[in-house]
This record gives C-alpha cells, structure tokens and sequence, in this order.
C-alpha cells in the first residue's frame, strides 16, 4: 500500500499548513500528492506552485474538471507541469455534477462518460504529437466546424516530455469506474468502503476486459481518498467526519441528482442518506449531521486508536486500492507512515 497527500479544497484561502505537510510527505517517501478544484481555485495552480518547491513526490490533480477547460487546453498544461516536474506529473479528470457543470462553467451536462471519452482520446492525440490533430466528435471538433472555416489541423509547439503522461479518472458509478479500467491508468474514488470491493472489482474487472484497454490489475492505480481521525474515542473521533459525509451525502448536488448519495445507497445507507438529505436540504445541517451513522463514517474511513486503524487498515490492503491518499498535518502523516510501513 503507498501513501499520498490529499491537499484538499480551498475554502477562503489555502488550506493551512499545506507547505509543512508537503514537506513532511516528501520527506516520508509518500508516493504523490494531489490538488483538489471546485469552483473557486483551480487544481493546476497550487499544484506548480507547491510542486516546485519538490524533488521526488508524485505530482497529480485531484480532480480537474473537464468542463472547466478544452482538451487542447488540458493537454497544454498537462505538458507544461510535467516538463517542468520533470516527469512527475498525473493528470486526474473529472466530470464534476451537473449543478457545477451547467451553473459555474456553463457547459452542457448531459453524456458525461461519452463527453469523457472524446475528451481523453484528443489529449493522448496531442501528447502523441505524430500528426496535425485532427478530431470530429459528438461534443468536441479539431478544427471547430462552423465558425470561420479558417481553423486547420495543428500539432503542439511543445514537444512533451512524456507522451504518455498518466491519467486518472474520478469515477463512483458502476459504468463510470469500467471507464476509467479501460481508457485511463487509474481511477480516483473519493468514498470508497472495503465491504464494497467485490462491486468494484467487478465493475474494474469490466473495463480491463474490454478491447483496446490500456492497463490490467497489475499495473493500474486506484488512489482512493481516505479520512483518517485517531483517538480513542471513537464516536468523537466520527464527529470529526461526519459533517463532510452529510454534506456530499445530503447537500451536494440537486436531490434527484446526488451521485455521491448514491455510492452511500450501494453500502446500504439509502435510507440513512434520504433522511440525511430531507434534513440538509430544508436547512437543518446540525439535525443532518447527528443522523450520520458511525457504522456509515467507519466504512469509508479510518477512525479510533492506532490498534483500531491498523487493524482496520487491513480492510483496504486486501482491496483493489493500491493508493491511500490522505490529509492532515505532519504528526498524521508520520502516523500513518509508521503503519503502512
């Protein structure tokens, strides 16, 4: 099992003590670490800034959204962090939901896997860089069809680095992750429980056995983000967590359209997260959080005494992830490097 840095999201600046933390996961031998986007910072960004101050860690975004840039433009970046990290870098893509897709980036939401698949086969065409790129799609047209008719084919100035610079998929549903086991080299789930893995497996299983798949078991990643609270109290320790599981599970995206409510319902919490929701939603966010179960928070994370974690822990070595991408400050992060060791 290897390690990495979760960066997290920005609420009205950086996350504090993000410098420190970086430092410390490099200086542990973590494998990576990840930037996170919404709609307020980017992933790209943070991920230069802090990366340059780096010589060995693992350099990927967590996730960039696709909506938020062309493929071209994606490409171009990808490229640009990658020469200048000297290899390091992981381009990790999502879809994001359509509240965000359709209110911040004003983009259409609809065929999300199809709109990912276009949008992946254009970058790997850039990064090929074999020949002017030329692509006719149902979302995306290189040249654009319809505008000045004065668009040609053209190859990047830059020649990469890598011309084969992994890519991650963030994915929860079934069809979404076979995706990722097909088109990409790893799959990012953000709400990841062991008991489910045989679903996963599956679903992963699918993808690899597809024509034309990129990777197999052995060499593909699955980074999966994973809280992780120790104290010996274990109901206090999931106080800590479940303000983020109501959040995802009962005020993040639209009520018919909460993906990440979905993934609770498969561990058999559907009726725990609509209740999560009715509260959320009608603006009880206290009442939402105190109906989180501890059973729910212990399915996805790692919480109570270092005996506990490291016996939990266990769980997720036997599991498809291979990556455990966690969060926290230095005393976290050497605490988790003592047991995964």
């Amino acid at each position: 099992m290897k390690l990495a840095l979760g960066l997290g999201y920005w609420s009205s600046g950086p996350p504090a003590g993000s410098v420190e933390q970086i430092a410390a996961a490099e200086r542990l031998g973590f494998d990576s670490m990840w930037t996170a986007e919404a709609y307020g910072s980017d992933a790209l960004t943070p991920l230069a800034w802090w990366g340059a101050a780096t010589r060995n860690i693992g350099l990927g975004t967590s996730i960039c959204q696709i909506s938020a840039r062309t493929p071209s433009a994606m490409a171009m970046a990808a490229m640009s962090i990658d020469h200048l990290s000297g290899g390091r870098f992981r381009l990790g893509l999502g879809v994001s939901g359509p509240q965000v897709v359709e209110g911040w980036y004003g983009q259409p939401y609809p065929k999300p896997l199809a709109r990912t698949r276009e949008y992946v086969e254009i970058i790997r065409r850039i990064w090929a860089r074999d020949l002017p790129v030329e692509y006719l799609g149902e979302f995306y047209q290189l040249p654009y069809k319809g505008g000045s008719d004065l668009g040609k084919p053209l190859k990047s100035t830059v020649h990469p680095l890598r011309s084969d610079i992994p890519i991650y998929l963030g994915a929860e549903g079934p069809k979404n992750v076979a995706m990722a086991a097909e088109i990409a080299d790893g799959w990012l789930p953000l709400f990841f429980a062991p008991k489910d893995n045989e679903f996963y497996r599956n679903a992963l299983a699918e993808g690899f056995a597809r024509e034309g798949a990129r990777r197999s078991f052995e060499d593909f990643d699955v980074a999966a983000v994973v809280s992780v609270v120790p104290n010996d109290d274990v109901e206090a320790a999931a106080d800590v967590i479940r303000p983020t599981l109501a959040l995802y599970a009962g005020g993040m995206g639209a009520r018919d359209a909460n993906f990440h409510l979905d993934v609770f319902a498969r561990m058999g919490y559907e009726a725990e997260c609509r209740k999560i929701q009715d509260l959320y939603l009608a603006g009880d966010k206290r009442a939402a959080i105190a109906a989180v179960p501890t059973s729910m928070v212990e399915d996805v994370a790692l919480i109570g005494s270092k005996e506990k974690i490291r016996d939990d822990l266990a769980k997720w070595d036997e599991s498809v992830v291979k990556t455990l991408v966690i969060s926290g400050q230095p005393q976290l992060l050497e605490f988790m490097a003592e047991i995964v060791s």
